[in-house]
């Protein structure tokens, strides 16, 4: 593929410098209500397109693509899953957690609680989770970058994915919650208007005639017409349909327990505006779900299986082949500064979210009792965002070349064994207690990362992040069907065996979370 380097460079350049700019002129982290949580004073509409610019990641819109262009239909399950647990955070989550807390989950699972620890464990799950969904995303600069600036190397990959992590510290440091914010709109929008763009083109190479584009595609897949029916990838035994009902149960739950997700319903002013950014952020997807669906099955009709599996990147590299072949080097120049702005936008929400947890949670109310002021806390959260970028830098170069959609519903898996049982349990549940939440939390974060740790994901295939060994015993590559019921499970257990915390708190937290008085 004849790319232009210097073009795509030029074109992410500019939009990086109009971002920070923006992001500079926006910013006032004068308080921590401000560096957290914008001062609440974001619309429902903009923060539902906010909010779909930070979960819209690179995931999305590079693996999904590929993933559908390779294994057709079992693809698209991606998008299904992601798409389908925002009904729970609509449902289930969104306004009784705006109306009970103030910055982060841990507020929420701590407000009935005793203190220190929760906040900890909250803590805890918070920055693992965040670190799991930042290297995926980190390594899809690596295998965008492979592809667009003609970096084949392994040590010129990590010098990018290291540049790409130095500047997303940049933007938290630079602009907190609002500067990031604003980000993830400008992205959004650059990204549905690129996929737009992108599903317009093609129809019009195959007569706007969908019958056509399908039918080239599944020429062109040495599956033939299979790519359009399921179990392509997930039916070829019952392992793989077991693997397949982990995956989708991580999925369909894990998007109500992503903390920079939840993080986000505290930058509206009040539960009316919280569900209204669901609201929007569901339709803003179901939109670019469906041109994704197409943009995978036209990569397939247009490149070809082979080639797409050829290119540096994998699965990965999809949609950038496709928009080289439709558009030329100007549309994969945007497509590439898109992607580029997508990793960046999505990294800085995930920083900003577990900097703020560990400041907040930890450092003001587990070191400090409540009583740090704003400034040592707003350092201590630009600290540790130093910290965990450099962490997640060198994680992203371990798991270079793996599917980022893939790397993520790993991250979404421990977002439902971790939080989401001891969210609902604090919302709904006037008996549980701190033994059940610490039980909920570290028992299922243990019990996730123990059999990712012992799955193919790690040794025992080729595709594995460390091929050479084997000491995988837990068959399925998704954790989920056994981690997200052994964290409801281990909190049942822990209140049963747990003393009962102040009952007064239990109604005070129904009181707030159901009408919102006295919420910030």
């Amino acid at each position: 593929m004849d790319t232009n380097p210097m073009l795509n460079i030029s074109i992410f350049a500019v939009f990086v410098l109009i971002t920070l700019y923006i992001v500079y002129r926006v910013s006032s982290a004068g308080s921590t209500t401000d560096y957290f949580a914008a001062s609440s004073q974001f619309t429902g509409a903009q923060n539902g397109i906010a909010l779909s610019g930070d979960f819209l990641s690179a995931a999305s819109f590079l693996g999904i693509a590929g993933a559908i262009a390779v294994h057709g239909y079992d693809g698209f399950l991606y998008s299904i899953g992601f798409l389908v647990g925002w009904l729970v955070n609509l449902l289930l989550v969104a306004e009784l957690l705006r109306n009970t807390g103030r910055f982060t989950m841990g507020d929420v699972l701590s407000y009935r609680m005793k203190q220190r620890p929760v906040r900890a464990a909250a803590a805890v799950s918070t920055m693992v989770i965040s670190f799991i969904y930042m290297i995926a995303q980190i390594a899809g600069a690596g295998s965008l970058v492979a592809l667009l600036l003609d970096v084949h190397s392994a040590g010129g990959q990590a010098l990018v994915i290291t540049a790409v992590g130095a500047l997303m510290i940049v933007y938290v440091l630079v602009g907190g919650m609002k500067g990031t914010t604003w980000v993830q709109i400008i992205k959004a929008v650059a990204l549905m208007l690129c996929v737009a763009l992108m599903t317009l083109f093609l129809m019009g190479k195959f007569g706007y005639s969908i019958t056509s584009l399908l039918q080239h595609a599944a020429e062109k897949n040495p599956l033939g017409e299979r790519i359009f029916s399921p179990g392509a990838q997930y039916g070829k035994d019952g392992t793989t349909k077991l693997d397949f009902v982990s995956l989708s149960l991580a999925l369909v739950l894990g998007v109500a327990g992503l903390p920079h997700v939840l993080m986000r319903f505290y930058t509206v002013p009040n539960a009316v505006q919280a569900r209204r950014s669901v609201v929007w952020a569901t339709v803003t997807m179901s939109v670019f779900y469906v041109c994704t669906l197409v943009i995978g099955f036209g990569s397939g009709a247009v490149s070809g299986t082979d080639s797409i599996l050829a290119a540096p990147g994998g699965e990965n590299s999809a949609a950038p082949l496709l928009a080289y072949k439709i558009g030329g080097t100007v549309l994969l120049g945007v497509v590439a500064a898109v992607a580029f702005a997508t990793i960046l936008a999505v990294v800085a929400g995930l920083t900003l979210t577990a900097s703020a947890s560990f400041a907040h949670d930890v450092y003001a109310n587990v070191f400090k009792g409540g009583q740090a002021d704003p400034d040592s806390e707003i350092r201590v959260a630009r600290l540790t965002a130093l910290i965990i970028g450099a962490t997640s830098i060198v994680g992203g170069i371990l798991v270079n070349g793996q599917n980022l959609a893939f790397l993520v519903s790993l991250a979404f898996a421990f977002a439902a064994s971790a939080n989401l049982s001891t969210l609902l349990y604090s919302l709904y549940w006037r008996r549980f207690n701190t033994r059940g939440t610490l039980w909920g939390i570290y028992g299922g974060l243990g019990t996730c990362l123990l059999l990712v740790i012992f799955s193919p994901v790690v040794s025992g295939s080729p595709t594995s992040i460390v091929p050479g060994v084997d000491f995988a015993w837990f068959p399925l590559n998704n954790p989920g069907l056994v981690s997200i019921p052994a964290s409801f499970l281990f909190g049942y257990i822990g209140t049963l065996l747990g003393e009962s915390d102040e009952e007064n708190r239990a109604d005070e937290m129904e009181v707030r979370s159901l009408t919102g008085i006295g919420a910030s």
